[in-house]
């Protein structure tokens, strides 16, 4: 009898009436009871609950009744290995009699991955009719606040026209659903995930297919709640029909705890996702060189303002000059214009040398998958363009142009001869790929070689491999920069950009919080400042330099007699200002340096504080209007005295000790600092 029982419990199948089941993976604590409902919490010293009562979590909502509790009938316990590594999978058995409908509840937490869990959750039709499920849910929790004057701070994952920040406080009144498809005519996608933190843990949840998928990450702090509600929930379209004893398969989602912000949980997701083939470019040496660009002078260039411009772009020590929108007939048909070009596609690879005779890198501006309306790619290729489910095409509204669908094969090929001529026929070293349109698409109802309308969505970063891969079996060292131009990029876009930019940042801050999502997605590839214009006092050069990001400028000589855009002039003073940043950024190179997001929290911190290691050396920067306190320099080793000096304005702060590493400071805008061992 003993050796049946033995056996028994190794086979870890346990059959139960009811029972509570506890499930730790480090800091993560989730319980699952006898209706398999859940309550989930992080166990970090200091930390208070993040959710104090059970809830269901997970449920499906059909045409005729929502089911949300179903009694436990087994739980099965498991070790597994796959390519996530070693762990352990739980599986709950439960069933609703009354709407008769079983469901598995699947979770597993792996060794590599602390803190977390993937939960996969199957519904089994047990009924003799027929069931149109409208929607599911997974990891629906109410969180509660904090004390704080702002109860969370937040990542929040999606795309919006008015290009808000990627990083949030939440409040009572606070709502965002977080879709990730289109959520205007040209903003969608993102990052499939949301976090809610509080100074002492926090929550991240989110979607980990291998494909992107048109899920909702709503969260929702009601103004009379007591906690802010966080899922992720998949909408049908249309009713999905779930027969008799016909299964369905939820997505796959994950938990994760963790303190401070959401670097942590960021870099978590990005490492799993790692194991499903979504993993970082190679990063290009050259990804890292600072950038002009000819935007300043927008799109009525000339080509004697950009020539007569190189030879100060060079002096100033910018490796890159970018030509930008301007130079083609029409989105769609990227020859050359005969107003810029009069020489035809012969005098752009004229201008390209140039370029490269004067020792610099020529980088092309490109719009791909646009399509202007009368464009003879549109006349040689009609059925090309994607189609709404009415039949119309879908429109890009920034560009007065349509979308091309990204999986129908002349589009493809299009692509592929546009990139061959930018590169082998041109001689460009690297192409800029922007608007914000390119970041998502809308399902496409036409026959474009899919096998359902969301399908163009989920294929859609396949297109931008065909262009990083051309590019690369061009020129080995090609750089691929992608700017969605305010979107939160589309994490499944991020394998085939090796040079990431803060996409016309509204603000200083924004330059900075980008940074540090990307260092957490994807930290070996390059971040560009874009054009330092675009900050706070349009020379912000610290937001760029401080943080570990290429600088970048799109500035106009006076020497070219430019009278209409002295915004972006080159003064004088700013010709000094320029150089001094430049020889900052060229000598202390904090772009290839170690990112450390997780020292500190954007959030809560005061003020606002970056880490960049490079060998024993440590790079802080910080952001304020204007402080006075004492902050502590993370990441020191105790027992070490250290020498802090500030590098901007060559000037030693002292000497600190590991052991309470804790500097007074005042500045006003920001400080910059070198921190190395004391000798």
């Amino acid at each position: 009898m003993n050796k049946l029982l033995v056996t028994f419990l190794n086979c870890c199948i346990i059959c139960i009436a009811s029972a509570q089941t506890i499930i730790t993976n480090q800091n993560l604590k989730i319980e699952v009871n006898d209706v398999l409902q859940t309550k989930v919490n992080a166990t970090f010293n200091n930390a208070k609950p993040l959710i104090n009562s059970f809830s269901s979590s997970e449920y499906i909502q059909t045409k005729y009744f929502t089911a949300k509790e179903f009694h436990l009938i087994k739980k099965e316990r498991n070790t597994i290995n796959d390519a996530a590594g070693n762990g352990v999978e739980w599986k709950f058995f439960g069933s609703d009699n009354i709407n008769h409908i079983d469901k598995i509840l699947s979770i597993k937490v792996y060794n590599n991955f602390p803190d977390a869990a993937y939960f996969n959750v199957q519904y089994i039709n047990k009924s003799n009719k027929e069931l149109p499920v409208i929607q599911w849910v997974n990891n629906e929790y109410n969180v509660l606040p904090s004390s704080d004057t702002t109860a969370f701070w937040s990542f929040q994952g999606s795309s919006h026209a008015d290009r808000r920040d990627w990083v949030q406080k939440v409040n009572r009144g606070f709502y965002e659903k977080n879709f990730m498809g289109m959520n205007a005519s040209d903003y969608g996608g993102g990052i499939p995930v949301i976090d809610l933190w509080r100074r002492d843990a926090g929550i991240a949840i989110g979607n980990t297919e291998a494909v992107a998928k048109l899920v909702s990450l709503p969260i929702d702090f009601d103004q009379y709640a007591d906690a802010a509600n966080m899922s992720v929930r998949y909408d049908y379209p249309e009713p999905e029909i779930l027969k008799p004893n016909d299964t369905l398969n939820t997505f796959e989602t994950f938990i994760s705890v963790h303190q401070k912000d959401c670097f942590a949980a960021l870099r978590n997701f990005s490492n799993f996702m790692q194991t499903k083939g979504i993993r970082a470019a190679t990063a290009e040496p050259a990804a890292f060189e600072p950038i002009w660009c000819a935007w300043g002078y927008e799109r009525d260039f000339t080509l004697k303002e950009i020539l007569n411009t190189l030879p100060k772009v060079k002096e100033l020590g910018f490796k890159w000059v970018g030509l930008d929108d301007g130079y083609q007939q029409a989105e769609g048909d990227w020859h050359t214009n005969k107003e810029h070009f009069p020489g035809g596609d012969a005098e752009m690879k004229a201008f390209v040398d140039s370029i490269h005779a004067q020792g610099m890198k020529a980088v092309l501006w490109w719009a791909p998958m646009a399509a202007d309306p009368g464009s003879k790619v549109l006349k040689t290729h009609p059925d090309i363009l994607l189609q709404q489910e009415n039949g119309a095409p879908q429109y890009i509204t920034w560009w007065d142009a349509y979308y091309m669908s990204p999986t129908d094969k002349a589009v493809i090929e299009e692509t592929r001869n546009t990139v061959k001529m930018f590169m082998q026929d041109w001689g460009f070293d690297a192409l800029k790929l922007d608007g914000q349109y390119m970041n998502a698409c809308a399902p496409d109802y036409g026959d474009h070689n899919i096998d359902y309308p969301e399908q163009s969505f989920e294929k859609l970063p396949l297109l931008f491999k065909v262009i990083y891969e051309t590019a690369k079996s061009i020129k080995p060292d090609a750089v691929i920069e992608f700017c969605p131009c305010g979107d939160v990029m589309n994490f499944y876009h991020m394998p085939y950009a090796n040079q990431f930019v803060a996409s016309d940042p509204t603000s200083s801050w924004q330059v900075r919080l980008k940074n540090k999502i990307y260092k957490a997605l994807m930290p070996q590839t390059a971040y560009f400042g874009d054009h330092v214009e675009l900050t706070d006092t349009k020379e912000d050069f610290a937001s760029q330099i401080g943080i570990g990001a290429v600088p970048g400028t799109k500035f106009v000589y006076p020497a070219t007699g430019v009278k209409s855009k002295d915004e972006n002039l080159l003064t004088p003073e700013k010709e000094k200002l320029f150089e001094k940043w430049l020889n900052i950024y060229n000598e202390k190179m904090l772009s290839k340096g170690i990112f450390r997001g997780e020292l500190y929290d954007i959030g809560y911190d005061d003020p606002e504080t970056y880490c960049i290691q490079k060998g024993d050396t440590m790079y802080y920067s910080f952001y304020n209007a204007d402080f006075n306190g004492e902050v502590e320099l993370r990441g020191l080793a105790a027992g070490k005295k250290y020498s802090v000096y500030d590098y901007v304005n060559n000037n030693n702060l002292g000497i600190i000790n590991g052991d309470n590493p804790k500097l007074k400071i005042s500045f006003k805008k920001n400080l910059l600092i070198e921190v190395k061992e004391a000798k």
